[in-house]
């Protein structure tokens, strides 16, 4: 059976659909959503279930971890152990955004989420559709891409449904992706950092922010 899609807007998201995606994160689903950069893969990142079929699904190594999607600087906070300051500086200069922090996790976020690594992937996207997702919600939200491993990531609700459609109950159809890259990936430990993968915000950028470290 194929995934059900319901559109969405992306500027201003209805409450029905917002409320129908939460209702199936709240039972241990995994749907596909809009974000700023592309479709992603949203589920309970505290339900360990649900945190083994988004690994399923994707047919994702569980020794990667599962980026996640928060609204705020303090939910990220709460996610994470003893955050530097570079976390800060570049929470402050690109979020929200197509940025993704790697930094501990905190002892609240399943093991099995970091790829038992003990690190977790955050990221606060510039998306009404994800933040108020997650608001309705009231939990962060996995943020994985929406599409096989090794395949192309998906601009549209339709791309979902080809590679993913008979997985998922429903993708939240917010149109087409405007998005080139994905998010730019930077770890943090302490005060030293790199580029684990440029994406939509060059390392230059992020060089040029952390140059006062």
């Amino acid at each position: 059976m194929l995934a059900e899609i319901v559109k969405v807007s992306t500027q201003d998201p209805e409450r029905p659909p917002l409320e129908y995606a939460a209702s199936l994160i709240h039972i241990g689903k995994v749907i596909a959503i809009p974000t700023d950069t592309f479709y992603g893969l949203a589920a309970d990142p505290f339900n360990l279930n649900a945190v083994q079929q988004v690994y399923a699904i994707k047919g994702r190594p569980e020794r990667k971890a599962l980026p996640i999607l928060v609204r705020s600087l303090e939910q990220a906070e709460g996610l994470a152990a003893g955050l530097p300051e570079a976390f800060y500086m570049l929470a402050r200069r690109f979020w929200p955004g197509a940025l993704t922090i790697v930094v501990d996790a905190s002892q609240k976020i399943p093991l099995k989420v970091t790829g038992n690594t003990g690190r977790v992937a955050l990221r606060w996207p510039n998306s009404s559709v994800a933040c108020k997702l997650i608001e309705t919600a009231d939990l962060p939200v996995t943020g994985t891409s929406a599409n096989l491993s090794g395949f192309a990531p998906c601009v549209n609700a339709n791309q979902v449904v080809k590679q993913l459609g008979d997985r998922l109950p429903l993708v939240l159809d917010g149109g087409e992706s405007k998005a080139l890259l994905p998010s730019t990936i930077v770890e943090l430990r302490g005060s030293a950092w790199h580029v684990v993968r440029e994406g939509a915000i060059p390392e230059q950028e992020i060089r040029d922010t952390l140059a006062g470290l």
